[in-house]
């Protein structure tokens, strides 16, 4: 296996409120809104991004707000929960602040560590989980300190209409190595310090229906382009039919569907989101690629206004 990724890029989700989606993201577990944009496929509609101070891969969760959209069901064929991880000794900082904006939360353990479990506004199933590694997160927001704010995925759930072909692919396409089961799941590894540990339940999970509070899709990082154009040629050859490289802009981007259902895009580190805007600006003015920017008028004008707002007299 020559090609190893080095974990999570982003993870794409539908969503349908795109205030409360804002204020949920930012507003409450204090990501950045890195990016304001448009889904390119279907310009009428928003594509958020919340990260990291820069977005860097591995810390970014996207969103196609429509507020059209059906609810979705979270089941096989999906992630069915993004982790999340924060400092070590940060849990009891989470626990007392969701529960203060009204957010239930669950305990679980697997594989020794300890869970918080919770779910958005939509429905999005979520946790959080405490890990030295990684790069600590400089962005501070909504009265959250630096040293207890989420550093970037920990992770994932995912949920496959059939196991053994989804660990097939991340073992012998993607390069993770398997580290053990666990409590009905099997967890496997990729080479990064973030965004690296994937469980897969390890029973076939019932198909679920996507909509508001399911996850689109999962990316993997691929760190350039020479070896983005490697990864497509190693997905043809793990039996499966990627789609075209693709320009999203802030990465280029290629796309397949898993045999467990899951569709899974492999994206390139470069060029990141400020490659438009300033680094201090980021997510503060809706970006369009150069393609849609004569349509900016008509597309602004059908997009529902969103602002970065401190709720509940926290302090920015």
């Amino acid at each position: 296996m020559s090609l190893r990724t080095a974990g999570i890029h982003h993870i794409t989700a539908f969503a349908r409120n795109p205030q409360e989606n804002v204020d949920f993201y930012a507003g409450i577990l204090g990501l950045r809104l890195v990016k304001k944009t448009i889904n390119f496929d279907a310009p009428e509609v928003y594509h958020l991004y919340f990260g990291d101070e820069a977005g860097n891969p591995g810390t970014v969760i996207t969103f196609f707000p429509w507020p059209e959209s059906r609810r979705g069901r979270v089941g096989g064929g999906q992630v069915g929960r993004t982790t999340y991880v924060i400092p070590p000794g940060a849990m009891g900082f989470w626990e007392e602040r969701l529960k203060r904006f009204g957010i239930s939360t669950s305990t679980a353990e697997r594989f020794g560590e300890k869970y918080l479990q919770f779910a958005d506004r939509e429905g999005l199933q979520l946790e959080l989980v405490e890990r030295g590694a990684g790069k600590p997160s400089a962005w501070s927001f909504g009265g959250i300190p630096t040293t207890a704010a989420i550093k970037g995925f920990g992770g994932a759930v995912l949920f496959s209409v059939n196991s053994e072909r989804t660990i097939d692919v991340l073992e012998n396409v993607l390069g993770l190595t398997k580290v053990g089961e666990d409590v009905g799941y099997v967890r496997y590894q990729a080479t990064g310090e973030i965004g690296n540990l994937i469980d897969v339940v390890a029973n076939n999970v019932e198909w679920g229906h996507g909509g508001a509070g399911t996850v689109h899709h999962i990316a993997w990082r691929a760190k350039d382009d020479e070896e983005h154009a490697k990864w497509q040629q190693a997905v043809i050859q793990g039996g499966y039919k990627p789609t075209d490289i693709l320009d999203r802009n802030y990465f280029h981007a290629l796309y397949f569907r898993e045999a467990g259902g899951i569709l899974f895009e492999i994206a390139t580190d470069p060029p990141g989101f400020a490659r438009d805007e300033d680094p201090s600006a980021l997510g503060e003015k809706l970006m369009l690629p150069k393609w849609f920017e004569p349509r900016r008028a008509q597309l602004e004008a059908n997009l529902y206004p969103i602002e970065v707002r401190v709720l509940g007299g926290e302090q920015a």
